[in-house]
């Protein structure tokens, strides 16, 4: 299995439909893997599925990655593809979530799935589905943004995630407050980054 050295890059990519760093934190994650060209078009297909199947993500990582799950707007697992204004429940292992909340939250702000080399979704931090009180429920501000992206070249597939504009969320209590400080902290310092690599890795992983 080829994969290709990633080069730590110090400014954050210029990449269509990425939003724009700002302020804040960012990362990109990248895995690469290259194909002869018989294979590729099957190995894409598979890519596609694990790519939107988004309950089934942390199996192509470990038990120690976040577990994600794709729901409605009543909090409500979903067993079908993502679309646009869904939501996704983030479960980080060990450290629990917002207010009392066992998960982070944030919503698929675009999903863009009918070229057919490439598929792109991005996500926001947002307040809870339901029961809100009107407050982020996630450890990031409602500024950052992830952009997932897969794509196809001649002889290669590409999965990268973009992290953009990342900033502590400072709104809830006090407990929140640290909690959210100290996961920011560790992914200004590549924590998370290592996290994502995981998952882009294990999504090109074939065997």
């Amino acid at each position: 299995m080829e994969f290709s050295n990633e080069i730590i890059d110090m400014i954050a990519k210029k990449i269509p439909g990425v939003p724009k760093q700002r302020k804040g934190s960012f990362h990109d994650t990248e895995s690469l893997k290259h194909f002869k060209n018989k294979d590729i078009e099957h190995a894409f297909n598979i890519l596609r599925q694990r790519f939107l199947n988004i309950n089934e993500w942390q199996k192509y990582c470990s038990k120690n990655f976040s577990d994600f799950k794709l729901c409605d707007d009543s909090g409500k697992i979903l067993e079908r593809l993502p679309e646009t204004g869904d939501y996704i429940r983030i479960d980080i292992p060990g450290l629990g979530g917002i207010e009392g909340d066992s998960y982070d939250w944030v919503q698929i702000v675009m999903l863009e799935t009918a070229v057919s080399d490439m598929m792109m979704m991005q996500c926001k931090p947002c307040q809870k589905p339901f029961g809100s009180n009107g407050r982020v429920a996630h450890f990031y501000s409602k500024s950052g943004t992830s952009t997932f992206i897969i794509s196809k070249g001649k002889n290669y597939l590409k999965a990268g995630i973009y992290g953009r504009n990342e900033k502590p969320n400072e709104n809830g209590g006090f407990l929140d407050f640290i909690r959210n400080l100290l996961i920011s902290i560790g992914g200004m310092l590549g924590f998370s980054k290592m996290q994502w690599k995981c998952l882009t890795y294990g999504w090109l992983d074939f065997e």
